[in-house]
């Protein structure tokens, strides 16, 4: 487990995601909520892109709910960047232009978004980053991600018994946590038996590069050469899942193939035993913490205590592993998903033998 940080541990069980709180709402125009309009603190959300699906269905309902709950006056202006760097910049001038005193930033790019930050604060706005770690940001909220990529590794190891050949899929080279996320799996499969035949950093994260590349090297590869594949999120795994099952893999021999976020179709794809694993980042938990910090320095209140990440204040939270055998006690259990929502009918079968009932 990392030092550099203190983790903030919560308990997962009190999550409750309440179905108003996901109304969806558009993507990629600035828009208010949350407030009256009426000369109060006005607060930025300015999230990477739209293809995965927390930062809509998520991240944003919840942020913006939470701070609707803390603060009357409060209003809450929305970009998403559609994984354009430079279309973010622009949503952070617009933020500025509309006097945004707190910007809550998730970077398309982290490495590059300290102009971004500089021109925040020198326009007299605090930045939270989040998600993604942002040098020189006022506040960082994320997950410990070393860690998250550490225990997709060890579930890879345990599930292929440590030994054979392995494909790895990682984040996009522009991410920093994807960084943290291969370095984390890597700490686990090199010190394992498990070898590497290949190896790809995916551009944008897309499902659709993780499933051509995947199917490139089963042009290498033999099927039954593949022991495991490291995917870095869920929806790389629905790539290779393509890709395998395309290439004539039955269903139910697939490899284990981890993922990460809990996405919908991946839980149903771990109950339906093609997919050993997701990672869960309780987003409740980071999104209205980011809320509530956001609220606090618009009111110039004391945000509480943090811990230093790289030099910055930061709450940082702990990672859950969801298989199937937890499924029920995890995302079940937090209302994350009723089960109803996982046990469609292409899915009751299999939810009636891993035991998901509701």
């Amino acid at each position: 487990m990392s030092t550099r940080f203190h983790r903030v541990v919560v308990s997962t069980a009190a999550l409750v995601v309440g179905a108003g709180a996901l109304a969806a709402c558009g993507a990629n125009d600035a828009q208010s909520g949350g407030g009256d309009g009426g000369g109060g603190s006005t607060i930025a959300l300015l999230l990477p892109e739209s293809s995965t699906t927390r930062y809509e269905a998520f991240d944003k309902p919840l942020f913006e709910a939470k701070v609707a709950e803390l603060c009357d006056d409060c209003d809450v202006i929305y970009f998403n960047a559609d994984q354009d760097e430079a279309k973010q910049t622009q949503q952070v001038d617009s933020a500025l232009s509309q006097n945004a005193d707190v910007i809550v930033l998730d970077p398309v790019n982290g490495a590059g978004a300290g102009g971004m930050v500089r021109t925040a604060q020198d326009a007299g706005a605090e930045v939270i980053a989040y998600d993604r770690f942002i040098e020189g940001a006022d506040y960082y909220l994320s997950f410990d991600n070393e860690t998250v990529g550490r225990m997709q590794g060890e579930a890879l190891i345990e599930a292929t018994g440590g030994t054979g050949s392995i494909l790895m899929l990682n984040g996009a080279p522009s991410d920093p946590n994807a960084a943290q996320f291969k370095a984390g799996a890597h700490e686990a499969i090199d010190a394992s038996g498990l070898e590497v035949l290949a190896e790809y950093d995916n551009p944008d994260w897309s499902p659709t590069n993780a499933q051509q590349w995947t199917s490139d090297q089963l042009a290498r590869f033999d099927a039954g050469e593949i022991a495991g594949v490291y995917a870095a999120n869920d929806g790389q795994a629905g790539g290779v899942i393509a890709a395998l099952t395309g290439a004539g893999v039955d269903p139910a021999a697939l490899p284990p193939i981890t993922g990460q976020d809990a996405e919908l179709a991946a839980i149903q794809r771990i109950v339906a035993g093609e997919q050993a694993m997701t990672i869960y980042k309780p987003i409740k938990i980071e999104a209205e913490k980011a809320a509530e910090v956001a609220v606090a320095l618009a009111r110039g209140e004391d945000v509480g205590e943090t811990e230093d990440y790289e030099g910055v204040a930061s709450f940082i939270f702990d990672p859950i592993v969801v298989t199937q055998e937890n499924v029920a006690d995890t995302v079940v259990a937090d209302e994350f998903y009723a089960v109803e929502d996982i046990c469609t009918e292409d899915y009751a079968d299999a939810c009636a033998a891993a035991g998901l009932s509701s």
